[in-house]
């Protein structure tokens, strides 16, 4: 039982949930299945990869500056959204014309760069750090974090949008008590 409430707690209390990081890009990729997966799929894929840049950066840059930490991490975030958007668009162009809104919405997603602090934050707390493998499996956790919870979300945006919720509350308003309601259960997993 303990290992499961543990899958849930890592997988359900991400970013979004906790800390109600990315949820604009949900709530727009909701109306449409392929959108939010797509979405979803690319964001964890930037926050694995901006992870392991993230843990280069942090190896590298001495305690005192700290303060520089934030913008080399739009650096890295920039250089993988580069690199991806050109091996994309050399391996296929068709693929790449398929994908590349997905990659330009993903890519500075305040869940990626959220992923990537916290990640750095647990490495600051944790006493010899947390190194490489727990970078890339804490941007692992918050992409499938994100996944699921934009299933749960794609699972009740019809319902949220329908015509038997009060048009004033219908739609975003409707989704952020729904969202609020699913971060405290996610919460009391803790």
């Amino acid at each position: 039982m303990f290992l499961v409430t543990d899958l849930l707690v890592l997988l359900g209390a991400n970013l979004i949930l906790v800390q109600a990081l990315g949820i604009s890009t949900i709530f727009v990729a909701a109306g449409n299945r392929k959108n939010l997966i797509c979405t979803a799929m690319a964001i964890t894929v930037f926050t694995t990869i901006g992870s392991a840049g993230a843990c280069a950066v942090d190896s590298i840059l001495p305690k005192s500056a700290a303060d520089l930490r934030l913008l080399l991490y739009v650096i890295v975030i920039g250089a993988v959204y580069i690199c991806i958007l050109t091996g994309t668009y050399m391996l296929n162009r068709k693929f790449f014309e398929s994908v590349r809104r997905y990659i330009h919405i993903s890519a500075f997603n305040c869940a990626v760069m959220g992923t990537l602090l916290s990640i750095s934050g647990r490495a600051y707390d944790t006493v010899g750090g947390i190194g490489f493998k727990g970078y890339i499996l804490g941007g692992l956790e918050a992409g499938f974090g994100f996944i699921i919870t934009a299933l749960m979300l794609l699972a009740a945006y019809r319902k949220l949008n329908s015509s038997k919720v009060p048009a004033s509350f219908r739609g975003f308003p409707a989704m952020l008590v729904y969202l609020g309601i699913i971060s405290m259960a996610v919460f009391a997993l803790r």
